[in-house]
């Protein structure tokens, strides 16, 4: 796989990464303008833009630049001469950052009237949606027609297909307080950007104690919405789905 491949399949795969291109050299430098590497969320890297303290410091700067969304112009002095130099070769590099846009994921909990509205409103809105729900006779194209991908397994099981970060939106739909002390509890071990949980008060009482009898921390529980979605007197399944996605939409812009 070229690198051109590699970087396809990190955006079709949904994985933030960065593209880092050295653009103008001059004098003595480790690398050749053109020379590219990508840069992942968590600091892996393919490629080299020339190693050293000139590489250390590009790839901060990337993962920055996945964190806010912004391109970035970095150069770099190699002249020994220079305290603030990243090498010495004795040239200069510019190096140009550009973070890969990926779509935001919209997880729902739950393949019920309210996640099957949820997940149709969620792609005109653009975002990657995902529905998991364990009754696998719900999670069907037919009732989730479009790019909606299913995962017709247990919440607990979903950190093994999905890492939960923060380009993850988790809207909680489930059929009951059970099902979700047993899936938050696992969902709540990740960072998502944003995670609320449909019910009445009793219904999150009986979830939070449920999550607090199974060692979950309050800062973490603090992070759920409930009940979930903007107070706008919804009733229907499309009208709780547009209130949701209202929310998540308003997260989304902070």
């Amino acid at each position: 796989m070229d690198f051109l491949d590699r970087l396809h399949a990190a955006k079709r795969d949904g994985k933030a990464v960065a593209l880092c291109i050295v653009i103008e050299t001059k004098g003595a430098v480790p690398r050749h303008a053109g020379s590219k590497m990508l840069v992942y969320a968590d600091g892996q890297t393919e490629g080299t833009v020339g190693g050293g303290e000139l590489e250390s410091r590009t790839v901060d700067a990337a993962v920055e630049s996945l964190k806010n969304g912004r391109s970035k112009l970095l150069e770099y002095s190699l002249s020994a001469e220079n305290p603030e130099s990243a090498g010495v070769c004795g040239g200069e590099v510019k190096v140009y950052i550009e973070p890969q846009v990926t779509l935001p994921v919209l997880l729902i909990l739950g393949a019920g009237h309210v996640g099957q509205a949820v997940a149709r409103f969620g792609q005109m809105l653009d975002f990657r949606v995902i529905v998991s729900d364990d009754r696998k006779e719900l999670c069907n194209t037919d009732l989730f027609p479009g790019k909606v991908e299913l995962l017709p397994l247990s919440i607990t099981e979903i950190p093994d297909h999905l890492t939960i970060d923060e380009r993850v939106y988790v809207v909680g739909v489930t059929r009951g307080s059970e099902v979700d002390v047993e899936g938050l509890e696992v969902i709540l071990q990740g960072s998502p950007a944003y995670i609320g949980l449909i019910g009445s008060k009793n219904r999150w009482a009986a979830t939070r104690q449920g999550l607090i009898e199974r060692g979950v921390s309050p800062e973490k529980i603090a992070q759920v919405k409930s009940p979930i979605g903007l107070s706008i007197k919804a009733e229907t399944p499309n009208e709780i789905a547009i209130s949701i996605l209202a929310e998540v939409i308003e997260r989304l812009k902070k």
